[in-house]
């Protein structure tokens, strides 16, 4: 019976530990719980993140363990890249948008557009007629699939009453990242220097890849097997994300 115990713990300690390593330096799930990427990343989805897309960090591991400074392995960012990263305000909350500006940029929205070191992004509408969460409200949308100076289109959505019209000039420091929600009149960004702000590249956990899963809480629970057709989106499964 001893031996029976011992092998078993043995088995679920080294479980344990590959499980660890694989979460720590290969992928991790991440559950998306806002509005703030819509249309793209849905509340209710679960995606795949890879953690050695951008070298390691103390916030690669469980808990951010002071295990040693700075950034192993760097790969630097592309703009455009889904990043998941710790919330400079208490560098524990993970977050998950885009990466807009790079070190050195001028970020600044004129009117409702973009620009990126004074150059207008261009977008392309696609539809006046959407509706799009925020939080627990619709609104009407516009959206516009945008293009990026590295040729990375994605769709956003604007409200029609462009809540964010103007800004004042945001200019991205050494070493940090400034990230944008695809859903921008309803995210709490880079742009809310209080909140958010600029991103360190300590912080950044990893970039999102593709969606596992994803079920729509509105429509009621997993439990409910029998609304399982309804709930879950089975149309979104092993979706890259862009």
């Amino acid at each position: 019976m001893k031996k029976f115990i011992s092998e078993n713990l043995t088995t679920i300690f080294y479980a344990l530990v590959i499980a660890l390593i694989i979460r720590s330096l290969l992928i991790q799930p991440f559950y998306i719980p806002s509005s703030s990427m819509e249309p793209n990343l849905l509340v209710g989805d679960r995606l795949f993140v890879t953690k050695f897309t951008y070298g390691y960090s103390k916030h690669s591991f469980p808990f951010s363990p002071p295990i040693f400074k700075g950034r192993i392995l760097f790969k630097k960012p592309n703009r455009g890249d889904v990043i998941v990263f710790k919330t400079p305000v208490d560098n524990r909350t993970d977050y998950i948008k885009r990466l807009i500006g790079l070190p050195g940029d001028t970020i600044q929205f004129i009117n409702g557009d973009l620009y990126i070191n004074e150059i207008q992004i261009f977008r392309d509408i696609k539809s006046r007629e959407d509706q799009i969460f925020c939080g627990d409200k619709i609104f009407d949308v516009n959206t516009f699939e945008e293009k990026l100076d590295n040729n990375i289109k994605f769709k956003t959505v604007y409200r029609k009453d462009f809540t964010f019209q103007n800004s004042d000039k945001f200019l991205v420091p050494e070493n940090y990242y400034f990230f944008l929600g695809d859903n921008r009149d309803c995210s709490k960004d880079s742009r809310f220097l209080s909140s958010v702000g600029y991103v360190h590249e300590n912080n950044l956990v990893g970039k999102a890849q593709f969606i596992f899963f994803s079920s729509d809480y509105r429509k009621g629970s997993l439990f409910k097997f029998w609304k399982w057709l309804d709930l879950i989106r089975f149309d979104r499964f092993f979706k890259k994300i862009k």
